[in-house]
């Protein structure tokens, strides 16, 4: 048994290597800059082993984001307008049933629905953007609407969060994404994004999907104002509510990007900042399956370093992404899947197409192996 003790490297190391689980402070102790980054990445990496082993997982996605007009004015966005300003757009039917065209002719199988809050939209436009959705492209699943979005349509309708969240469910909603947890610690949330759906209410509206069977994904934004015991308040509080559910299926720590922002004089965090989040959130969340590098907003180069710091997805071909893009990102738009592929094997390790509930994809030809294989059962025994 490991004596309780103030932490090391050596107490940190003893403890992942039984199996153990990270207090909060030895998660702020290997945010020390006297901690060798190297050091938590071979720690992070024998965790990221014993769950997925030498896979990484993509998907073929595309992403839809039908308006960026929104009624909050968080001040590390980039991507909203207001009603009047001319960059604002709103997707009539039209075009989004035309997206999820493109996106079934790309061969996704994964569609990400996520916008901003038009206060001139009513609950049943965004109701109705998934039920046109779900009857053009049935197979394809429909990946929408963060907490701050769920609690913004219970603000508009009076509804509870499992009205809404079955209304959606009902229409053809298939899973939630993880956004809008930014940091949820509310000397940091207050001010940047004080109007929005506290921290409380995220939870709550995640507890009550994974109640109803939905399965979603968690997130966080780091490299702003935060300080490391934000970071760790952070994923302590995701950590516990999946002791309590089990439903999230996927960390992303998202790396903060400043340019055409309210905190554009800031610096984006290093790439040596992102890995070592990368790897203390894999060995802070011992009970989450996954941990995402968005090669997105990390850069290929930092992303494929990832997958020996914690990571075991890269995300997919993300095609039509705005909203790190408007904030100063300069990774492409879309990757094909070759190129995806070939950046998992320059990496070491083995590609695996996924689908969003992490269920292998087997394409035309691969009839050897079981469409219905997944992933995850290995590791989580179901």
């Amino acid at each position: 048994m490991i004596r309780s003790t103030q932490p090391s490297l050596e107490t940190i190391r003893d403890k992942v290597e039984a199996g153990q689980r990270l207090s909060a402070d030895d998660g702020l102790f290997l945010y020390g800059d006297d901690v060798p980054l190297n050091e938590i990445g071979q720690l992070a990496n024998l965790v990221r082993e014993r769950k997925n082993g030498n896979h990484a997982y993509y998907n073929i996605n595309t992403h839809l984001n039908p308006t960026n007009i929104c009624v909050y004015r968080c001040i590390f966005c980039a991507f909203r307008s207001d009603l009047r300003d001319p960059h604002g757009y709103l997707m009539d039917d039209e075009a989004i049933i035309a997206r999820g065209q493109e996106a079934v002719d790309c061969g996704a199988t994964e569609l990400h629905i996520v916008g901003g809050l038009h206060h001139q939209k009513k609950y049943d436009w965004y109701l109705n953007l998934i039920r046109i959705l779900h009857e053009a492209f049935p197979r394809l699943h429909l990946k929408a609407w963060t907490g701050v979005e769920i609690e913004w349509f219970a603000h508009m309708t009076g509804k509870t969060y499992r009205e809404i969240l079955e209304e959606m469910i009902e229409a053809g909603l298939g899973s939630m994404p993880g956004g809008g947890a930014e940091i949820f610690h509310p000397e940091v949330r207050d001010r940047i994004c004080e109007h929005k759906s506290d921290a409380g209410r995220w939870l709550e509206i995640h507890r009550t999907a994974h109640a109803l069977g939905l399965r979603t994904n968690a997130t966080m934004l780091y490299g702003h104002i935060e300080k490391p015991y934000h970071r760790i308040d952070h994923l302590i509080r995701l950590r516990e509510l999946q002791d309590e559910t089990g439903g999230f299926q996927t960390f992303i720590p998202l790396a903060f990007h400043p340019e055409n922002t309210g905190l554009s004089h800031l610096k984006k965090p290093s790439s040596l900042i992102d890995l070592r989040t990368m790897a203390i959130s894999r060995l802070m969340l011992d009970n989450f399956d996954h941990v995402k590098a968005y090669w997105i907003m990390l850069g290929i180069g930092t992303a494929q370093v990832a997958l020996s710091y914690g990571a075991d997805d890269i995300d997919g071909t993300v095609r039509h992404e705005l909203i790190y893009h408007d904030a100063g990102a300069t990774t492409p738009e879309v990757l094909g899947v070759e190129k995806i592929r070939q950046i998992i094997i320059e990496a070491g390790r083995e590609p695996v197409e996924r689908d969003t509930l992490y269920r292998k994809v087997v394409r035309e030809g691969d009839a050897a192996e079981s469409q219905a294989w997944e992933v995850g059962e290995r590791v989580a025994g179901r």
